[in-house]
C-alpha cells in the first residue's frame, strides 16, 4: 500500500492522473510503466516505486502457490470460507498462530491482544483499550477481515464460491455460518451504538479458531 501510495501521490504532483477505468489493473499497470519523465531523478525515483509493486505481485504469486503446497493448505483453505479472508491473509493467519487446536473464540482474543486491559484495585474495576499484545501482523490481519463482515451476507461472490468448492464440507459449513453470525454480532455492536472502530475490534475472533479447526 506505501508502495502504491508512493507511486499515485508522485503523478498527482506532477499534474498526471488515469482516467482509464479502475486502478491497479493490468490496464492500469501498463499505462503506469509508459510514463516518462524529463527529470533522470524524478524518472530513477519513479522506476524504484513501480519495480516494487511489480515484485509484491511477484511474491505475492509465489506465496498463493506455497500456501497451497504447504502443511498449512488445509487451514488455508478453512479460513478462506470466511468473508475478509484472502489466501494471502489466511497463509499469514495460518503461518503466524500455528496450532489453532490450542484456542477458542474467547482465548484466541486474549493471545493477540483484542481484549481489553484492566486497571482494578478492590471494588474497582475500570478497563482501558486493548492490550495489543504478542502478535501484531496476526491482530492486524483479523482486525482488517473484520470490515468485511459489516455488509449484509447476501449472496456469495464468484471468487467466494470457488474457495468453498475447494474446502471440504465442514469448514464450507461453519464458513457460511460464521459469515452470518459475525455479520450478526456487527449488527448488534451497532444497534448499542458503539462506534465503527471499536465494533470492528470486537468482532473478529469469535469465529476465526473455530473455522480453522
Amino acid at each position: 500500500m506505501r508502495a502504491r501510495h508512493r507511486v499515485s501521490k508522485l503523478l498527482l504532483r506532477q499534474g498526471i492522473r488515469y482516467n482509464g477505468g479502475d486502478t491497479w489493473t493490468r490496464a492500469h499497470m501498463s499505462w503506469l510503466y509508459r510514463q516518462r519523465f524529463d527529470s533522470p531523478a524524478l524518472q530513477l525515483a519513479y522506476d524504484l516505486a513501480v519495480e516494487t509493486l511489480d515484485r509484491r505481485d511477484r511474491l505475492d504469486k509465489a506465496i498463493t502457490k506455497i500456501a497451497y503446497e504447504s502443511e498449512y493448505t488445509p487451514v488455508v483453505r478453512a479460513l478462506e470460507c470466511l468473508r475478509g479472508i484472502s489466501t494471502i491473509t489466511a497463509f499469514g493467519l495460518a503461518v503466524e498462530i500455528g496450532d489453532w487446536n490450542r484456542f477458542t473464540g474467547r482465548t484466541i482474543g486474549a493471545y493477540l491482544g483484542l481484549v481489553p486491559s484492566e486497571n482494578s484495585s478492590g471494588q474497582h474495576r475500570s478497563q482501558g483499550g486493548i492490550t495489543k499484545t504478542r502478535n501484531t501482523h496476526a491482530r492486524r490481519l483479523l482486525i482488517e477481515a473484520a470490515w468485511h463482515h459489516r455488509r449484509a451476507y447476501t449472496r456469495p461472490s464468484a471468487l467466494m464460491r470457488s474457495r468453498w468448492e475447494a474446502a471440504t464440507s465442514a469448514s464450507r459449513t461453519r464458513g457460511q455460518a460464521g459469515n452470518r453470525r459475525l455479520h450478526e454480532r456487527w449488527l448488534v455492536y451497532l444497534e448499542h451504538r458503539k462506534r465503527p472502530v471499536i465494533a470492528n475490534v470486537l468482532t473478529p475472533t469469535e469465529n476465526r479458531a473455530r473455522n480453522a479447526n
